[in-house]
């Protein structure tokens, strides 16, 4: 896999025309578990087909950034980009920079302007928030994600929209930043209040920093308090306890990216295509019935 470090001081060399093609990746993703499954999913997917993976990471995506990050790869004359979990803004900058060379957006959530492969976040959230009220939760608390003002996110909607048809309390979410520290921090809050059983984090980072704030508060894990996470990491089910949550199936969604993008090559347009891949809910140790 060639990896090109957004910014860098010399242009690369342009691909010479007895090499194999090359597919560009956008790398846009600010969580740096996330980030890894992806682009592993994206390189197996190449493995065994002639293409070569050039990645631009780009840490700040702003319309100057993605326009140089779209001229580097075009200089090492990819076929098509790979987008990896871009915000709502940065896709429609995009489909403005990159009419001309076929694009497909990984792993981000609900838009309209380009052919996108990503796990269906909404379900999987309502699926966790789901699991808790079945085991008799009054209601279920959630840490969200950073999200942009005008979209909360598929996985705040999720849990919203359980809560809602269950006709349970909803009550005011807390926003993270991803980060276990963070979840932490938070945790502390929710470990005061005696009627918080159940906790959705919306990442397993988070969830982590919430199971320490709650150890720390002497609220055991799940008999006081049930914990659920999302994404699946592999360190998750050695978590104490190990960690009830919803898994993405990052090579999966690798596969499907790639195939779409191909085919965009193939016909050489953007075609108005999505494609969604289930979540998986992993019960672990850490929900049990409410106490």
């Amino acid at each position: 896999m060639q990896t090109l470090d957004y910014p860098t001081t010399s242009a690369p060399r342009p691909v010479s025309s007895d090499r194999a093609r090359s597919i560009g990746v956008l790398s846009l993703d600010p969580t740096p578990y996330a980030k890894t499954p992806a682009l592993l999913g994206i390189q197996r997917a190449t493995r065994d087909l002639d293409y070569l993976v050039s990645i631009v990471s780009v840490p700040s995506p702003t319309r100057r950034a993605l326009r140089v990050a779209v001229e580097r790869l075009r200089q090492v004359a990819v076929a098509g980009i790979l987008v990896v979990a871009p915000q709502r803004a940065a896709i429609d900058t995009l489909a403005d920079l990159s009419a001309d060379i076929p694009l497909v957006v990984v792993g981000s959530g609900p838009q309209e302007i380009l052919p996108a492969v990503a796990i269906d976040h909404y379900s999987g959230a309502a699926a966790a928030t789901r699991h808790l009220l079945e085991l008799g939760h009054r209601t279920v608390f959630h840490i969200a994600g950073p999200a942009d003002r005008k979209d909360p996110g598929p996985r705040f909607a999720g849990w919203r929209d359980t809560l809602v048809t269950a006709g349970v309390d909803i009550p005011l979410p807390m926003v993270g930043d991803w980060s276990a520290d963070v979840g932490y921090e938070l945790g502390r809050r929710l470990a005061v209040r005696r009627e918080v059983t159940a906790v959705f984090a919306a990442n397993d980072q988070m969830a982590l920093g919430v199971l320490r704030a709650l150890s720390e508060a002497g609220r055991r894990v799940p008999d006081d308090v049930s914990v659920v996470g999302f994404d699946g990491i592999p360190q998750g089910e050695f978590f104490s306890p190990p960690l009830t949550t919803v898994r993405q199936n990052f090579a999966e969604m690798g596969r499907r990216s790639l195939d779409l993008l191909l085919s965009e090559i193939e016909a050489g347009r953007h075609a108005r295509i999505d494609e969604t891949i289930p979540a998986e809910l992993i019960i672990r140790a850490s929900t049990a019935a409410a106490p």
